[in-house]
C-alpha cells in the first residue's frame, strides 16, 4: 500500500496520474497547505523541505517501508517500481528523463510563479511579470516544437514526462486566455488526448475530493498566507544591491 500526502495542487495531481496509471494501491491523506499543516513537525520529518506531495510505500525495495519526496523524484520511483511509464533502454530512456527535467527545472517553477504573482500579487512588477511571462512562453514552443516531432514528450509511448508536465497545462487558458491554445495547437492536441485518458479522469475527480476537504486561501488568515507564501515576517530579504557589488 501507498499513502499518498496530498494536496490540490499540479505537483500532487501529477502522482494521482501516475498512481491511476499503473493500477497501484495507493491511499491518500490530505495535508491542508493553506492552514500550515505542512510545516508541522510529523509532515516536515517526511519532507523538510515541507512541501507536498510525499508518498510511502510500505512495500518498498526489500519489503521495507520507503519515504520519498519530491515529484519527480516519485515519478520516477513508480515507473521503476512497475516497470512502466520510463522505458529501461537508451536513448528512449533519456528523452523521457530530459522533458521530465524541463517540467521539474523549467515549466512548473515558472510558470508556477508566473501564476503566483498574477493570482496573489496584482501590484507585482511589470518587469517580473514580463519576465515570467516570457520565460513561460519559451518553454511553452520547446513542448510546441517537440510535439510536432513525436506523439508524446519522450518519443512514441506515453510516460511519466507527459504526466508531469499535464497539470501544468490546465491553467494556461487561466492565465494567458483562451487565444493561447491557438498559439501551441500541438501542445493543446496533446493536453487533450490526456485529458480524455481513464486514468486521468479517475486522478481529477481523486484531487478535487481533496480539495473540498482542504482550507481555500479566500478562506485564510493573512498572517497563515504569509506563512505558506514566505512573506511578512516569514520573509528573508537579501542583501542590497551596492553590498552584492
Amino acid at each position: 500500500m501507498i499513502t499518498l500526502y496530498a494536496a490540490d495542487s499540479p505537483n500532487v495531481l501529477k502522482i494521482y496520474l501516475a498512481l491511476e496509471e499503473l493500477g497501484l494501491t495507493y491511499d491518500a491523506q490530505p495535508v491542508d497547505v493553506m492552514a500550515g499543516e505542512n510545516f508541522s513537525p510529523d509532515f516536515v520529518r517526511l519532507n523538510p523541505n515541507a512541501k507536498i506531495p510525499v508518498i510511502v510505500d510500505q512495500d518498498g525495495p526489500n519489503g521495507q517501508s520507503l519515504t520519498i519526496f519530491e515529484s519527480g523524484a516519485i515519478l520516477m520511483y513508480l515507473a521503476e517500481k512497475s516497470g512502466k511509464l520510463l522505458p529501461v533502454e537508451l536513448p528512449e530512456r533519456y528523452r523521457v528523463l530530459e522533458w521530465l527535467m524541463v517540467q521539474m527545472s523549467g515549466f512548473g517553477p515558472i510558470f508556477g510563479q508566473l501564476c503566483h504573482f498574477h493570482l496573489f500579487a496584482p501590484n507585482v512588477s511589470d518587469y517580473a511579470h514580463s519576465r515570467y511571462s516570457t520565460l513561460t512562453h519559451r518553454i511553452l514552443g520547446a513542448f510546441e516544437t517537440r510535439l510536432g516531432e513525436a506523439e508524446w514528450l519522450g518519443g512514441g509511448s506515453y510516460s511519466i514526462a507527459d504526466i508531469a508536465t499535464f497539470p501544468w497545462t490546465r491553467s494556461l487558458v487561466r492565465i494567458f486566455g483562451p487565444a493561447v491554445e491557438g498559439d501551441y495547437p500541438k501542445l493543446t492536441q496533446w493536453a487533450a488526448k490526456i485529458a480524455s485518458r481513464p486514468a486521468t479522469l479517475r486522478a481529477i475527480a481523486a484531487i478535487e475530493k481533496i480539495g473540498k476537504v482542504t482550507t481555500s486561501p479566500s478562506d485564510v488568515s493573512k498572517d497563515v498566507l504569509d506563512l505558506v507564501f514566505g512573506r511578512g515576517v516569514h520573509a528573508r530579504g537579501i542583501a542590497s544591491r551596492s553590498a552584492l557589488g
